[in-house]
Protein backbone atom coordinates (compact mmCIF):
# COMPACT_ATOMS: atom_id res chain seq x y z
CA UNK A 1 0.00 0.00 0.00
CA UNK A 2 3.19 2.40 0.79
CA UNK A 3 3.82 1.95 -2.94
CA UNK A 4 0.46 2.47 -3.86
CA UNK A 5 -0.20 5.79 -1.39
CA UNK A 6 2.99 7.24 -3.00
CA UNK A 7 1.89 6.96 -6.48
CA UNK A 8 -1.53 8.55 -6.16
CA UNK A 9 -2.19 11.92 -7.15
CA UNK A 10 -3.41 14.76 -4.56
CA UNK A 11 -5.84 15.27 -7.32
CA UNK A 12 -7.59 14.00 -10.23
CA UNK A 13 -8.21 16.19 -13.68
CA UNK A 14 -11.42 15.07 -14.87
CA UNK A 15 -11.31 15.75 -19.12
CA UNK A 16 -15.07 15.11 -19.77
CA UNK A 17 -15.24 16.51 -23.62
CA UNK A 18 -13.42 19.26 -22.72
CA UNK A 19 -11.04 18.96 -25.93
CA UNK A 20 -14.94 19.99 -27.08
CA UNK A 21 -15.28 23.52 -25.67
CA UNK A 22 -17.84 24.17 -27.48
CA UNK A 23 -20.13 21.23 -26.16
CA UNK A 24 -20.03 23.10 -22.28
CA UNK A 25 -23.21 24.89 -22.04
CA UNK A 26 -25.32 22.46 -23.84
CA UNK A 27 -23.62 19.77 -21.16
CA UNK A 28 -24.15 22.43 -18.87
CA UNK A 29 -28.17 22.97 -19.34
CA UNK A 30 -28.67 19.49 -19.96
CA UNK A 31 -26.96 18.25 -15.99
CA UNK A 32 -29.07 20.87 -14.61
CA UNK A 33 -32.39 20.11 -15.94
CA UNK A 34 -31.95 16.62 -15.77
CA UNK A 35 -30.65 16.48 -11.95
CA UNK A 36 -33.61 19.09 -11.11
CA UNK A 37 -35.97 16.72 -12.89
CA UNK A 38 -34.55 13.94 -10.91
CA UNK A 39 -34.93 15.54 -7.34
CA UNK A 40 -38.37 16.75 -7.86
CA UNK A 41 -39.48 13.50 -9.68
CA UNK A 42 -38.34 11.17 -6.97
CA UNK A 43 -39.00 13.32 -3.90
CA UNK A 44 -42.31 13.30 -4.81
CA UNK A 45 -43.07 10.00 -5.61
CA UNK A 46 -41.37 9.55 -2.12
CA UNK A 47 -43.78 11.60 -0.52
CA UNK A 48 -46.77 10.39 -2.27
CA UNK A 49 -46.01 6.79 -1.55
CA UNK A 50 -45.82 7.82 2.17
CA UNK A 51 -48.70 9.97 2.43
CA UNK A 52 -51.62 8.28 0.18
CA UNK A 53 -52.32 4.95 2.26
CA UNK A 54 -53.74 3.29 -0.85
CA UNK A 55 -49.97 3.22 -1.70
CA UNK A 56 -48.76 1.43 1.27
CA UNK A 57 -48.07 -2.05 -0.38
CA UNK A 58 -44.91 -3.71 -1.51
CA UNK A 59 -44.93 -2.53 -4.88
CA UNK A 60 -44.78 1.36 -3.77
CA UNK A 61 -41.99 0.38 -0.79
CA UNK A 62 -39.71 -0.81 -3.22
CA UNK A 63 -40.35 2.01 -5.72
CA UNK A 64 -39.65 4.21 -2.66
CA UNK A 65 -36.34 2.85 -2.26
CA UNK A 66 -35.59 3.12 -6.19
CA UNK A 67 -36.49 6.69 -5.87
CA UNK A 68 -34.14 7.04 -3.09
CA UNK A 69 -31.57 5.27 -4.88
CA UNK A 70 -31.91 7.42 -7.87
CA UNK A 71 -31.73 10.54 -5.62
CA UNK A 72 -28.20 9.44 -3.92
CA UNK A 73 -27.05 8.01 -7.40
CA UNK A 74 -27.21 11.64 -9.37
CA UNK A 75 -26.21 13.64 -6.70
CA UNK A 76 -22.92 11.24 -6.38
CA UNK A 77 -21.66 12.85 -9.69
CA UNK A 78 -23.60 15.37 -10.98
CA UNK A 79 -23.23 18.01 -8.81
CA UNK A 80 -19.29 17.81 -8.99
CA UNK A 81 -19.45 17.92 -12.96
CA UNK A 82 -21.72 21.16 -13.13
CA UNK A 83 -18.87 22.68 -10.93
CA UNK A 84 -15.92 21.12 -13.28
CA UNK A 85 -17.79 22.27 -16.37
CA UNK A 86 -18.37 25.97 -15.07
CA UNK A 87 -14.66 25.84 -14.02
CA UNK A 88 -11.14 26.23 -16.09
CA UNK A 89 -9.37 23.81 -13.54
CA UNK A 90 -11.63 20.66 -13.72
CA UNK A 91 -10.19 18.91 -11.16
CA UNK A 92 -11.73 16.23 -8.30
CA UNK A 93 -9.79 15.74 -4.69
CA UNK A 94 -8.53 12.29 -4.45
CA UNK A 95 -10.65 11.45 -1.42
CA UNK A 96 -13.70 12.99 -3.72
CA UNK A 97 -12.49 10.74 -6.35
CA UNK A 98 -12.53 7.57 -3.71
CA UNK A 99 -16.60 8.47 -2.54
CA UNK A 100 -17.38 8.82 -5.53
CA UNK A 101 -16.29 6.13 -7.06
CA UNK A 102 -17.72 4.33 -3.98
CA UNK A 103 -21.31 5.59 -4.33
CA UNK A 104 -21.85 5.15 -7.68
CA UNK A 105 -20.39 1.52 -7.76
CA UNK A 106 -22.72 0.96 -4.61
CA UNK A 107 -26.24 2.32 -5.73
CA UNK A 108 -25.42 0.72 -9.59
CA UNK A 109 -25.11 -2.35 -8.00
CA UNK A 110 -27.66 -2.07 -5.62
CA UNK A 111 -29.92 -0.72 -8.70
CA UNK A 112 -29.15 -3.92 -10.72
CA UNK A 113 -31.05 -5.75 -8.11
CA UNK A 114 -33.71 -4.03 -6.92
CA UNK A 115 -35.17 -3.87 -10.55
CA UNK A 116 -34.78 -8.08 -10.05
CA UNK A 117 -36.54 -8.03 -6.90
CA UNK A 118 -39.35 -5.34 -8.39
CA UNK A 119 -39.98 -7.53 -10.96
CA UNK A 120 -40.32 -10.91 -8.65
CA UNK A 121 -43.21 -8.97 -6.97
CA UNK A 122 -45.15 -7.73 -10.05
CA UNK A 123 -44.44 -12.39 -11.19
CA UNK A 124 -46.15 -13.24 -7.59
CA UNK A 125 -48.89 -10.42 -7.70
CA UNK A 126 -50.11 -10.92 -11.51
CA UNK A 127 -49.38 -15.26 -11.00
CA UNK A 128 -50.45 -15.37 -7.48
CA UNK A 129 -52.59 -12.92 -7.31
CA UNK A 130 -54.41 -15.08 -4.09
CA UNK A 131 -51.46 -15.57 -1.93
CA UNK A 132 -49.62 -12.25 -3.22
CA UNK A 133 -49.95 -11.02 0.67
CA UNK A 134 -49.24 -13.98 2.30
CA UNK A 135 -45.62 -14.23 -0.07
CA UNK A 136 -44.97 -10.76 -0.35
CA UNK A 137 -45.52 -9.91 3.87
CA UNK A 138 -43.73 -6.89 5.18
CA UNK A 139 -40.66 -9.31 6.37
CA UNK A 140 -39.77 -10.62 3.35
CA UNK A 141 -39.95 -7.14 1.50
CA UNK A 142 -37.49 -5.56 4.60
CA UNK A 143 -35.07 -8.61 3.47
CA UNK A 144 -35.38 -7.94 0.06
CA UNK A 145 -34.60 -4.80 -0.10
CA UNK A 146 -31.41 -5.03 2.88
CA UNK A 147 -30.40 -7.71 0.94
CA UNK A 148 -29.89 -5.53 -2.06
CA UNK A 149 -28.37 -2.80 -0.51
CA UNK A 150 -25.77 -4.67 1.50
CA UNK A 151 -24.93 -7.02 -1.39
CA UNK A 152 -24.67 -3.40 -3.76
CA UNK A 153 -22.16 -2.00 -0.93
CA UNK A 154 -20.25 -5.32 -0.44
CA UNK A 155 -19.98 -5.22 -4.25
CA UNK A 156 -18.63 -1.27 -4.14
CA UNK A 157 -15.99 -2.06 -1.04
CA UNK A 158 -14.54 -5.35 -2.90
CA UNK A 159 -14.46 -3.45 -7.20
CA UNK A 160 -13.02 -0.13 -4.75
CA UNK A 161 -10.52 -1.69 -2.96
CA UNK A 162 -8.96 -3.65 -5.77
CA UNK A 163 -9.09 -0.58 -8.61
CA UNK A 164 -7.37 1.51 -5.85
CA UNK A 165 -5.24 -0.52 -5.01
CA UNK A 166 -3.40 -0.58 -8.37
CA UNK A 167 -0.42 1.97 -8.80
CA UNK A 168 -0.65 5.20 -11.09
CA UNK A 169 2.65 5.95 -11.19
CA UNK A 170 1.31 10.09 -10.94
CA UNK A 171 -0.96 9.34 -14.05
CA UNK A 172 -4.07 11.82 -12.51
CA UNK A 173 -5.82 12.72 -15.92
CA UNK A 174 -8.84 10.52 -16.03
CA UNK A 175 -10.74 10.73 -19.24
CA UNK A 176 -14.40 10.99 -18.31
CA UNK A 177 -16.79 13.15 -16.56
CA UNK A 178 -16.55 11.01 -12.83
CA UNK A 179 -14.65 8.72 -11.34
CA UNK A 180 -15.92 5.73 -12.79
CA UNK A 181 -14.12 1.86 -12.56
CA UNK A 182 -13.24 1.46 -15.81
CA UNK A 183 -11.89 5.09 -16.63
CA UNK A 184 -9.85 4.54 -13.49
CA UNK A 185 -8.10 1.09 -14.61
CA UNK A 186 -7.24 3.47 -18.06
CA UNK A 187 -4.90 5.44 -15.47
CA UNK A 188 -2.74 2.72 -13.74
CA UNK A 189 0.43 1.68 -15.21
CA UNK A 190 0.87 -1.96 -14.68
CA UNK A 191 -1.18 -4.74 -16.50
CA UNK A 192 -4.91 -4.98 -15.20
CA UNK A 193 -5.73 -7.58 -17.02
CA UNK A 194 -6.97 -9.30 -13.95
CA UNK A 195 -8.60 -6.24 -12.69
CA UNK A 196 -11.02 -6.48 -16.18
CA UNK A 197 -11.35 -10.23 -15.87
CA UNK A 198 -12.77 -9.61 -12.16
CA UNK A 199 -15.18 -6.65 -13.41
CA UNK A 200 -16.51 -8.49 -16.25
CA UNK A 201 -17.34 -11.75 -13.55
CA UNK A 202 -18.55 -8.88 -11.26
CA UNK A 203 -20.65 -7.32 -13.91
CA UNK A 204 -22.00 -10.85 -15.30
CA UNK A 205 -23.28 -11.18 -11.55
CA UNK A 206 -25.03 -7.97 -11.42
CA UNK A 207 -25.95 -7.41 -14.78
CA UNK A 208 -27.10 -10.82 -16.82
CA UNK A 209 -27.94 -12.76 -13.58
CA UNK A 210 -30.91 -10.24 -12.20
CA UNK A 211 -31.44 -9.32 -15.81
CA UNK A 212 -31.88 -13.39 -16.67
CA UNK A 213 -34.64 -13.60 -13.78
CA UNK A 214 -36.14 -10.38 -14.97
CA UNK A 215 -36.71 -11.76 -18.54
CA UNK A 216 -38.00 -15.32 -16.75
CA UNK A 217 -39.97 -13.46 -14.31
CA UNK A 218 -41.81 -11.77 -17.46
CA UNK A 219 -42.24 -14.40 -19.70
CA UNK A 220 -44.80 -16.35 -16.82
CA UNK A 221 -46.44 -12.41 -16.47
CA UNK A 222 -46.89 -12.41 -20.03
CA UNK A 223 -48.20 -16.02 -20.35
CA UNK A 224 -50.83 -15.11 -17.05
CA UNK A 225 -52.09 -12.19 -18.50
CA UNK A 226 -53.05 -13.80 -22.10
CA UNK A 227 -54.88 -16.36 -19.69
CA UNK A 228 -56.88 -13.17 -18.58
CA UNK A 229 -60.30 -13.13 -19.80
CA UNK A 230 -61.19 -9.40 -19.45
CA UNK A 231 -59.52 -6.65 -21.85
CA UNK A 232 -59.45 -4.53 -18.92
CA UNK A 233 -57.43 -6.94 -16.85
CA UNK A 234 -55.12 -7.48 -19.68
CA UNK A 235 -54.45 -3.57 -19.75
CA UNK A 236 -54.49 -2.60 -15.99
CA UNK A 237 -51.73 -5.57 -15.59
CA UNK A 238 -49.79 -4.79 -18.81
CA UNK A 239 -49.79 -0.98 -17.85
CA UNK A 240 -48.19 -2.23 -14.03
CA UNK A 241 -45.55 -3.83 -15.64
CA UNK A 242 -45.09 -1.74 -18.82
CA UNK A 243 -43.17 0.68 -16.51
CA UNK A 244 -41.24 -1.09 -14.64
CA UNK A 245 -39.86 -2.95 -18.35
CA UNK A 246 -39.13 0.65 -19.73
CA UNK A 247 -37.09 1.51 -16.56
CA UNK A 248 -35.17 -1.96 -17.25
CA UNK A 249 -34.51 -1.46 -20.90
CA UNK A 250 -32.89 1.82 -20.34
CA UNK A 251 -31.19 0.98 -17.29
CA UNK A 252 -29.89 -2.69 -18.65
CA UNK A 253 -29.26 -1.76 -21.83
CA UNK A 254 -26.66 1.06 -21.38
CA UNK A 255 -25.17 -0.51 -18.14
CA UNK A 256 -24.22 -3.61 -20.02
CA UNK A 257 -23.22 -1.75 -23.16
CA UNK A 258 -20.71 -0.33 -20.30
CA UNK A 259 -19.31 -3.03 -18.83
CA UNK A 260 -19.40 -6.19 -20.66
CA UNK A 261 -18.39 -5.03 -24.18
CA UNK A 262 -15.01 -5.17 -24.85
CA UNK A 263 -12.74 -1.90 -25.49
CA UNK A 264 -11.99 -0.50 -28.67
CA UNK A 265 -10.21 2.66 -29.38
CA UNK A 266 -13.29 4.34 -30.74
CA UNK A 267 -15.70 3.61 -27.93
CA UNK A 268 -14.02 6.66 -25.83
CA UNK A 269 -16.62 8.67 -26.49
CA UNK A 270 -19.14 6.36 -26.82
CA UNK A 271 -18.60 5.23 -23.23
CA UNK A 272 -18.98 8.75 -21.86
CA UNK A 273 -22.42 9.07 -22.97
CA UNK A 274 -23.51 5.86 -22.14
CA UNK A 275 -22.66 6.63 -18.69
CA UNK A 276 -24.20 10.17 -18.64
CA UNK A 277 -27.40 7.95 -19.97
CA UNK A 278 -27.80 5.29 -17.00
CA UNK A 279 -25.81 7.77 -14.14
CA UNK A 280 -27.90 11.18 -15.11
CA UNK A 281 -31.03 10.81 -18.08
CA UNK A 282 -32.45 7.23 -16.46
CA UNK A 283 -32.81 8.39 -12.84
CA UNK A 284 -34.76 11.54 -14.84
CA UNK A 285 -36.85 9.52 -16.50
CA UNK A 286 -37.82 6.88 -13.68
CA UNK A 287 -40.13 8.92 -11.69
CA UNK A 288 -41.87 10.23 -15.35
CA UNK A 289 -41.73 6.88 -16.74
CA UNK A 290 -43.87 5.57 -13.22
CA UNK A 291 -46.36 8.52 -12.95
CA UNK A 292 -47.54 8.80 -16.60
CA UNK A 293 -47.92 4.99 -17.00
CA UNK A 294 -49.47 4.49 -13.68
CA UNK A 295 -52.81 5.48 -12.58
CA UNK A 296 -52.63 4.37 -8.83
CA UNK A 297 -49.82 7.34 -8.57
CA UNK A 298 -51.53 10.03 -10.46
CA UNK A 299 -54.56 9.69 -8.59
CA UNK A 300 -52.42 9.73 -5.02
CA UNK A 301 -51.41 12.87 -6.51
CA UNK A 302 -55.20 14.23 -7.13
CA UNK A 303 -56.07 12.86 -3.79
CA UNK A 304 -53.34 14.35 -1.76
CA UNK A 305 -53.79 17.78 -4.59
CA UNK A 306 -57.59 17.89 -3.32
CA UNK A 307 -57.22 17.27 0.29
CA UNK A 308 -58.17 14.20 0.15
CA UNK A 309 -55.48 12.38 1.83
CA UNK A 310 -55.25 12.66 5.75
CA UNK A 311 -51.90 12.68 6.31
CA UNK A 312 -49.80 10.40 9.01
Amino acid sequence: MKGVNASAPREFILLGFSDRPWLELPLFVVFLVSYVLTIFGNLAIIAVSHLDPKLHTPMYFFLTNLSLLDLCYTTSTVPQMLVNICSTRKVISYGGCVAQLFIFLALGSTECLLLAVMSFDRFVAICRPLHYSVIMHQRLCLQLAAASWISGFGNSVLQSTLTLQLPLCGRKEVDHFFCEVPALLKLSCVDTTANEAELFFISVLFLLLPLTLILVSYAFIARAVLRIQSAEGRRKAFGTCGSHLIVVSLFYGTAISMYLQPPSPNSKDRGKMVSLFYGIIAPMLNPLIYTLRNKDVKGAFKRIVSGKVTFP
